[in-house]
Order: structure tokens, then sequence, then C-alpha cells
């Protein structure tokens, strides 16, 4: 599989991890490296003041309208994609909805009032159903080549995705039930919708992804892609080495001061393999799915100029997997 057919294999692909594992970023990555092999993408963000609008390059943030943020250039590109976003909220959509249906006097008084917040109270899930209804309207009116939704935080985005199911326990009939059923089939169908995980190679991180995992195949019972781990530290041979004999071989004269330095930023870096190694090894036993590592970006804040090359990296992951794995995600 290519990377073009592994972004084909699902119109939608929800993106969901731990807060801090870096979901965002993956997000806005995967979105690139779609339009680069071809694909006419849209990003879908459910709130406008997290950090998708500036990794995106989305000046002033994203709106409720698309707005076209990236076209793969025609020259040294795989494709000629492009990258639309957008937001959307459950005032919004329902605020569509009731257009939609002939209510357009009433819609901006009912939204403006605060009618969804009351009805919200009285009807669990319903929030979600009309973010989730509308992405399915998307998907289902081939309006992109992939969607990719970045979802909420772990914790948050069970709760997301299972509110359709809750939702048609609780209602007998009617157009509610009605739109979370047609949620439901949209997140069993693998063609249709797929999750992406992110996690860290850190403890905690490992530890809520493998539950999450396992969640969201029982509660949800969506296909999972394989696993991403993101901000991976590239391993660096011979850096268990003693400094000072390595120096003394490369005819570099070190100072006291410079030797302890750099003997203390190994020892780190030793330190931060060996637990990468750990953490890795307790996610292949504790999850039978492959993984597709990013590289640690050594920036405080990761911009818009990151995406290109964490969006390559992730193309070549997704290069790498091996072809039993690829058949198991296509079936």
């Amino acid at each position: 599989m290519d990377r073009e057919t592994f972004c084909r294999q699902s119109k939608v692909l929800v993106v969901a991890g731990k807060g801090g594992v870096g979901k965002t970023t993956v997000a806005a990555a995967l979105a690139r490296m779609a339009a680069d092999v071809g694909l006419d993408v849209l990003v879908v963000a459910l709130d406008s003041s997290g950090a998708l609008p500036a990794l995106l390059g989305a000046e002033g943030g994203l709106a409720y309208e698309e707005q076209t943020l990236y076209t793969a250039p025609a020259e040294g590109a795989r494709g000629h994609g492009s990258i639309r976003a957008r937001v959307i909220t459950p005032d919004d959509a329902l605020l569509e909805y009731l257009i939609d249906h002939g209510l357009k006097r009433v819609a901006k008084r009912l939204v403006s009032t605060g009618v969804l917040d009351v009805v919200a109270t009285a009807i669990p899930g319903i929030r979600e159903i009309l973010v989730l209804g509308k992405v399915k309207q998307i998907e289902r009116g081939g309006a992109a080549d992939l969607v990719v939704l970045d979802a909420p935080a772990t914790g948050h985005a069970v709760r997301f995705l299972t509110s359709a199911s809750g939702l048609m326990d609780a209602a007998r009939g009617g157009p509610l039930r009605s739109q979370a059923a047609d949620v439901v089939e949209m997140l069993h169908d693998p063609k249709r919708c797929q999750v992406m995980l992110v996690t860290l190679p850190e403890e905690t991180p490992v530890n809520e992804l493998i539950e999450t995992a396992y969640r969201f195949e029982d509660e949800v019972g969506v296909l999972l892609t394989p696993v991403v781990v993101n901000a991976c530290y590239d391993p660096i041979e011979g850096i268990g080495a003693d400094v000072g004999e390595v120096a003394a071989r490369a005819g570099v004269e070190l100072g006291a001061d410079e030797l302890t330095a750099l003997s203390c930023a190994a020892a780190f870096r030793r330190g931060r393999q060996l637990l990468q190694e750990e953490q890795l090894q307790r996610l292949v036993a504790g999850l039978p799915l492959p993984e597709m590592k990013l590289p640690y970006v050594f920036k405080a804040e990761i911009g818009p100029e990151d995406v290109g090359p964490l969006a390559e990296a992730l193309g070549r992951a997704i290069d790498g997997l091996p072809e039993t794995t690829r058949e198991r995600e296509a079936g």
C-alpha cells in the first residue's frame, strides 16, 4: 500500500489522543501528507481556539465557512491536492439544520437565547450528534476525498463517539433517532470512518492509549488505524561512550566544564532512549496494532513550517507498514 491508498481507506479519519501528546499536530501532518499525494482534504476542528488554525497557517483562525489553506505545488509533489478547513460547533450545526428545514426566521433567535443548552441538559449527547451528523452529511455528500476530524482529548472523545449509540437507546423514533442511527452506521463502516490514536513514548500516555483503544473498539465499534507514536528520539549509536575518550580520539580538547556538560547531555539522551524503548515494548505487548513513529521536534512551539517535515515522516512510516497490516486495514 502506498500513501494515497492508505489515505483513501476511509472517508473520515478521526484523530484522537490524550491531551498534550500532539494529537492536533498529527492531524495537521496527516492532512498535509494526504494533500501532497493528490487528495482534496477537509480538516474539521471542534473549536477555533486550539492550535490547529496556527498549524495550518490560518490567519485569524477558522470559521464555520470553509477556507482553503494549502495547495500542493505543481513541482516536486506527488499530487496536486489541497487542504480546506472549517470549524463545526453544535450551535452552528443546529442553526444550519433549522435553516435547511424552513425555520430561518426563528433559527438565530433560538440559538442566541441558549435553547441548545436547555435541550442538551434534557437530552444528553445532543451536542455531539449535531456535530457528528454534520460530519456524516459532509462524508455522504462527497465534499472531500478525506475528512480529518481533530477530536477532543481521549476522555471526551469516547463520549463524543458513543453519544449516537446512547441516543439510539434513549429515543424510540423520530428525526433524532434517525440521525443517531446514521452516525452509528458511519462509525461502524471502516470504509467510511476510522480512528487514528496518538500517543507519546511515555508511561501515562501509553497506559491511556491502550485503555482507550479497547474502549473505542468495544463501545464505539470503530476500526483503529495503526497507532501514531509522536515525539520519538532517533537512536544515536555510541551514546554510552565516554565523552573524554571520544574527544581524544577525534583530536578535540575539551575543558572540564565542557566534558561535564556533554556527559550530562549524553546521559540524558541515553535515558530517554531507554525509556522510549521500554514504553514502545509495553505498547506492543498491550495493543496488537502496528506503530507509526514521528520524530521529536526540538522546538519550544511547533509551527506551520514544521508540518511539512512531519507529514513526510508520517508518509515514510506508512511506507514501512508490513503488508499483512495493510491488508487488514483495507479489509
